[in-house]
């Protein structure tokens, strides 16, 4: 195994810069779009309310992807958690690294399967939790994540004997 940084991590992923950028923008880009529509050219009641509604929306969707991708995933001896600090998994309750090309896993990622079902939790671009499942991925590149992946395997493995 590998030894931790100064941090305690083993491994990091951040958000790739290119995809970062894109993914806000194609989102801050649809907002902008669907509500420039909706003012230029006033539809009936029910669509304007509908395209102003969706519009925020996108804004304020781009701006939760844009905050999350700051951030990164990092692999410690005990769990796998944001630089935030949230908790994504505990290693102990890891029973599986899914990361098959027919698997339901985030672009670029992993999924996890635990032992007990966990709160849902979600940062848009980096990860998500749902029941049993964790999926880590998104804007992020590709070469960390699979190292991650490899790394938390290994765990797996090591500890399952």
């Amino acid at each position: 195994m590998f030894h931790p940084d100064h941090t305690g991590g083993h491994a990091t992923v951040h958000a790739s810069e290119g995809r970062r950028y894109f993914a806000c923008g194609v989102i801050y880009g649809l907002g902008g779009l669907l509500i420039y529509t909706a003012l230029a050219r006033p539809p009936d009641l029910f669509w304007l309310i509908f395209l102003l509604g969706f519009g925020g929306a996108m804004l304020w969707l781009g701006e939760r992807l844009r905050r999350a991708t700051r951030l990164g995933i990092v692999l410690t001896e005990t769990d796998l958690r944001d630089t935030d600090g949230t908790v994504l998994a505990r290693m102990e309750d890891i029973v599986l690294v899914d990361r098959g090309a027919l698997a339901m896993k985030p672009a670029n990622g992993f999924t996890l399967v635990l032992k007990t079902r966990q709160p849902r939790g979600w940062s848009p671009g980096m990860w998500w939790r749902i029941g049993k499942r964790v999926g880590v991925g998104g804007v992020t590149a590709a070469g960390p994540a699979k190292f991650m992946a490899e790394q938390i395997a290994l765990r797996i493995k090591a500890r399952d004997g």
